[in-house]
């Protein structure tokens, strides 16, 4: 009995490590790609054993990217600073215009109120090609084209559904008895929102905030559209990295490693507030 179960646990850890292993591994070999020159990347058969080098990453960060036709300028630093801003600025308009609409959801019934909440969350899931060329014209008219405030607005349609549908989700499972007794003392609806059910719902706030930030850092197609070469974040600017004289693997990975940085710090930044949320969060029994 006790030879089996002993079996039984090393399969499970050999399982485990298999898993992680094959998650880790990518990771892995893009943080050395990106230590290696093109010709010690190319080769064959690749090798774990290689002199590293940092001239991918002074390249991106000097913006000056040496291939065999010359050196060209690559904005990557402007690039990654771009994603920052409009990124964050996306998930603060998400947040303040996002949050209130969720409780507003979750607490008041009223007419067509589901049909609004389905057809925001529409917006998420429709091809951006749907919208992007009349959302053009519509930009060029009103000049929004080739903005940070238009780029951060059509961002919406990414950060906006998901904060309203995973934050309504938490407010539903909020106790209503909490926030009729904080009404009952003479507290308004504002106040109660603001003082209870904002505090309740942080872990989910937090967590829908998150993804939001990564949903926009990580698009493509609207900022290639709709934003020139100065307003373009790191997704679009990598392009760059595709040449004449062919293709930039060493820089292309460097840029992954310093693109992923930002997001994954964020990530182990909140996930301490996500647990301090969730232990102070009401008990329902």
């Amino acid at each position: 009995m006790e030879h089996s179960s002993l079996v039984g646990k090393v399969l499970h850890g050999l399982a485990l490590a298999l898993v992680l292993a094959f998650f880790i591994f990518p990771i892995l070999w893009i943080l050395l790609m990106s230590f290696q020159d093109n010709e010690t990347i190319l080769r064959i058969p690749p090798s774990l054993f290689f002199e590293p080098t940092l001239a991918n990453y002074a390249a991106l960060i000097s913006g000056k990217l040496k291939t065999a036709a010359g050196t060209l300028d690559i904005p990557f630093t402007h690039n990654l600073f771009n994603s920052v801003v409009l990124s964050a600025a996306a998930v603060v308009i998400a947040l303040l215009l996002g949050v209130p609409a969720a409780y507003a959801f979750a607490r008041f019934r009223f007419r067509l109120g589901e049909f609004i909440a389905f057809t925001l969350l529409s917006f998420r899931f429709a091809p951006p090609l749907l919208v992007l060329v009349p959302l053009l014209q519509i930009y060029q008219y009103i000049g929004l084209a080739d903005t940070y405030i238009g780029i951060v607005w059509v961002y919406q349609l990414i950060a906006l559904p998901l904060i309203l549908w995973i934050v309504r989700g938490y407010f539903e499972d909020i106790d209503r008895d909490i926030e009729y007794a904080h009404r009952i003392v003479g507290h308004g609806w504002w106040n109660t929102f603001r003082k209870i059910a904002v505090p309740l719902a942080g872990p989910g706030i937090a967590a829908a905030g998150l993804l939001a930030f990564i949903f926009c850092w990580n698009n493509f197609v609207f900022a290639l559209v709709l934003a020139s070469a100065d307003k373009q974040p790191v997704t679009v600017g990598a392009l760059a990295f595709v040449t004449a004289s062919g293709i930039q693997y060493g820089q292309i990975a460097a840029a992954i490693v310093l693109s992923v940085t930002p997001t994954l710090l964020l990530a182990l930044y909140t996930q301490r507030y996500l647990v301090e949320g969730l232990s102070l969060g009401a008990v329902k029994g």
